[in-house]
Parts: C-alpha cells; sequence; structure tokens
C-alpha cells in the first residue's frame, strides 16, 4: 500500500534536549504544517532513513518521499513556514549559502551536547 501522508514530516533527535527545544521553538513560532516526530518512535525503514542517519542529522521527509538532510531540511522547514521565513529557506538552499549553512549546522550538530539551552519562553 503507498504512502499517503498529506504533510511533511521532520525527524529529529528526541532524546537530545537541543535538538528538543529547537524544534518546540519551531512549532511555537512558524507557521509550517509539519509533522515533528523523534526519531526514536519514527518508522525510519519507511522513510528510507537509517537510524545512523536519524542520529546525525535532523531528516525532512517531503509527502512525496523525498528526504532533505542536516541543513536542508531545516531550509525546507522554512520554506514550508512561508512569508519572509521562505525566503530565508530558499536563500539557505542556493549556493553559496547552502555551503555556509552545512558548515553552521555540521558545527552545531557536532557540539549540540555542550550549548546551554536557552529557558522556555512563557506565553
Amino acid at each position: 500500500m503507498a504512502d499517503r501522508r498529506v504533510r511533511p514530516v521532520l525527524l529529529y533527535d528526541g532524546e537530545c534536549g537541543f535538538c528538543t527545544r529547537m524544534v518546540e521553538e519551531a512549532a511555537d513560532r512558524l507557521a509550517a504544517d509539519v509533522d515533528y516526530v523523534p526519531s526514536q518512535r519514527a518508522p525510519l525503514s519507511t522513510y528510507g532513513i537509517s537510524e545512523a542517519e536519524a542520529r546525525h542529522s535532523i531528516q525532512w521527509v517531503a509527502p512525496e518521499g523525498r528526504i532533505g538532510h542536516g541543513a536542508e531540511a531545516a531550509a525546507r522547514l522554512l520554506v514550508a513556514s512561508g512569508g519572509a521565513w521562505a525566503l530565508l529557506g530558499r536563500l539557505l538552499l542556493a549556493p553559496p549559502f547552502s555551503f555556509v549553512a552545512a558548515a553552521g549546522y555540521w558545527l552545531v550538530a557536532r557540539n549540540r551536547s555542550h550549548i546551554p539551552l536557552p529557558p522556555r519562553r512563557r506565553r
């Protein structure tokens, strides 16, 4: 049976405090119609994503099945949010900005366990 997802899925490391906080912030601030799913609770093989890939970076799974990793996944989330966020996301997908975004993502991902968590916003 074919997968009939309508909404994109953003997979993230649900055991990482930094990752979880950033997803909470994205869900609060961005208007993207996206399912945020911890990779530990996702059927990774259904998406064609390995556990190693899921541990390494966030994953964007588009409804048609296209997968984006790391900085590309973050940029696609921004594009899905519309407005000025979409413009920023498109910019981050285009070279040379995509190279800078990938380097920044790698730096943050590599050091995520050492980054202090910002306090949770009160609404």
